[in-house]
């Protein structure tokens, strides 16, 4: 069965593009090339996950002990981050509020960049950690997490010979 037969109507393929030539192609083309021009240059905040809430920039690493997790939170008051485990979810939560400045006539912004809200990330584990000895510290806007792993986690997977039938 050649691939002519499975267009419809008669469209042709245009071996150049790979694609049917059709005017429906041609015109969902267009319409991609419009939308690209039109977004370039255009981006979501820094920090922003289109969700609403603001994403930390994070680095997870895996130890022979656990998982280490260091998230950057800066400007962030230690009482208002709130990191809890439930059901195998390691879930960051934390405000970041807004400076109340008095209105200043002589002020005027020309560039506003720093973001006030609600940072949230969450972390499925892949393992079973040990509930009881998760520790979390914040030092100079860095969150560190250290998640062990349990005792029944930590045993090594056990290597299994194969044998011939």
């Amino acid at each position: 069965m050649s691939i002519k037969s499975l267009l419809p109507f008669g469209r042709t393929t245009d071996v150049t593009q790979g694609a049917a030539s059709d005017p429906f192609t041609a015109m969902r083309r267009d319409m991609d090339r419009l939308f690209e021009d039109f977004s370039r240059g255009m981006s979501l905040p820094a920090g922003f996950s289109g969700t609403g809430m603001l994403s930390p920039k994070v680095n997870v690493s895996e130890t022979k002990k656990g998982l280490e997790i260091t998230a950057e939170l800066p400007g962030i008051d230690e009482k208002d981050i709130d990191v809890d485990l439930d059901d195998g979810i390691l879930t960051l939560k934390a405000e970041h509020k807004a400076e109340k400045e008095e209105k200043d006539e002589k002020k005027h912004y020309h560039l506003v960049e720093r973001s006030y809200g609600t940072y949230m990330r969450r972390f499925a584990l892949p393992f079973e950690p040990d509930e009881d000895k998760i520790e979390a510290k914040f030092e100079k806007g860095v969150l560190k997490i250290a998640i062990p792993r349990s005792a029944e986690a930590a045993k090594q997977a056990k290597k299994i010979a194969v044998k011939p039938a």
